[in-house]
């Protein structure tokens, strides 16, 4: 019988032989508004078993699951997971510090958060220098490790709950929808009215055409 999306991911996690995997992940890099989202799951491979891990059977890497699966994921993580680490990172301080250098803050922070300190530390994609945890940095991480894609679980719910909030706030840009990122709709929106405090003025966009033309 073939192996569940979650059983694999979990099957490399205890493969490294450690009891305490810690995995990080961030949402919204790409986007053209809102926050960076930056989040630090540690799986406790000693103890996660039974009715803690049964609700991980469909874990995968956020970008694959369907936003009701993600809520439910969420909350699974959440129960299964024996500590979580979050940072919200606001589109000013991404223009004020880099989007990648803050990337890296918030992947070494979070990390950092865990306790108790993890045997392995997993993270997708990059390597955060000698100033974080030692760690390994995973190409495609959160379609490998179990702890990586439940930190990208929930970075990207957190950050989508945060976009429709900011919705509310700023109903012209239809943040629910695309929760920030570049589509036709979005980049009409600015162009109509602007940008508004939560988009990323550093970014290089067509949106921002307007402004350039002043």
């Amino acid at each position: 019988m073939p192996l569940s999306t979650g059983q694999r991911l979990l099957r490399f996690d205890r493969r490294l032989g450690a009891r305490f995997v810690a995995g990080a992940d961030e949402a919204g890099r790409g986007s053209l508004a809102g926050p960076l989202v930056v989040a630090g799951v540690l799986l406790d491979y000693g103890s996660l078993r039974g009715s803690r891990v049964r609700p991980l059977a469909l874990l995968n890497d956020s970008k694959q699951v369907e936003p009701d699966e993600r809520e439910r994921l969420y909350h699974a993580v959440l129960a299964a997971a024996d500590g979580v680490a979050v940072r919200v990172i606001a589109s000013a301080e991404l223009d004020r510090q880099g989007l990648h250098r803050s990337n890296l803050w918030g992947l070494r922070t979070v990390l950092a958060e865990l306790h108790p300190p993890a045997e392995a530390c997993l993270v997708d994609g990059f390597r955060l220098g000698s100033a974080a945890p030692p760690h390994t940095a995973l190409v495609d991480g959160d379609t490998k490790s179990a702890a990586i894609a439940a930190a990208s679980i929930v970075a990207k719910v957190t950050r989508d709950r945060l976009m429709r909030r900011l919705d509310a706030l700023y109903p012209r840009y239809g943040f629910s929808s695309h929760v920030g990122y570049i589509t036709p709709g979005h980049t009409r929106a600015v162009l109509a009215h602007g940008p508004c405090p939560q988009h990323r003025r550093s970014f290089q966009a067509r949106a921002y055409a307007g402004d350039a033309a002043a």
